[in-house]
């Protein structure tokens, strides 16, 4: 299976990588157009600043060839920020795929700490079918009971339609996002354990 990364000016990428070596996947990092088209899945990690990374991907059109991507596409952390409509972070008019503004943390007492960082528990949606039971999004299955994962961010994404998984820190918001062949969480998938590997293995067998 042909797997790309897109190469930024984000961290974390490496983690990434080295997250698939251990599933038997040596990913392509690039920035390549045509690389990034004839892949099968395409990776967006990240950790940075908003602004800054979509000033990147704008000067090589690297947001245009994202939008049009057809194969599935997963965006973690700052990827999955950068797929919405608009982030605070900068006042940054974003890729688009999510009609969802991310927004700052805003601190309501003492103890809320910002950026949030460390373990929070996943509540993963889905709904009720006669046939099969409980369905989740292809996705997050497969998590057990009370899956944690591991977040390290300032900025979230409010619950919206696209809206899969939740985690509450401050607030309820989106801890996992789905619309057509575009998958996001804001947690860290490659520092997440099994959960996390489970999550990156439904992925590549989407």
């Amino acid at each position: 299976m042909n797997v790309a990364i897109v190469k930024y000016n984000a961290g974390n990428i490496y983690s990434v990588v080295n997250a698939l070596k251990r599933l038997g996947i040596e990913p392509l990092l690039t920035d390549d157009a045509e690389q990034l088209k004839k892949a099968d899945k395409v990776l967006f990690p990240g950790q940075g600043h908003a602004g800054e990374a979509m000033s990147y991907l704008k000067a090589r059109r690297l947001d245009e060839v994202i939008r049009d991507l057809r194969q599935p596409v997963f965006g973690i952390c700052v990827g999955q920020q950068l797929l919405c409509r608009h982030s605070e972070e900068g006042d940054t008019q974003c890729i688009g795929i999510f009609d969802a503004e991310v927004k700052r943390f805003q601190p309501q007492r003492h103890e809320d700490k910002v950026p949030c960082m460390g373990w929070n528990e996943l509540e993963v949606r889905g709904e009720w079918k006669e046939v099969r039971g409980y369905q989740v999004d292809p996705l997050m299955e497969g998590l057990g009971e009370h899956p944690y994962v591991y977040f390290v961010h300032s900025f979230y994404v409010p619950t919206c339609a696209d809206t899969i998984a939740t985690a509450d820190y401050i607030l309820p918001y989106s801890a996992s996002m789905h619309k057509d062949n575009f998958y996001a969480c804001q947690f860290h998938p490659e520092k997440s354990g099994r959960v996390g590997e489970r999550i990156i293995r439904n992925f590549i067998e989407l």
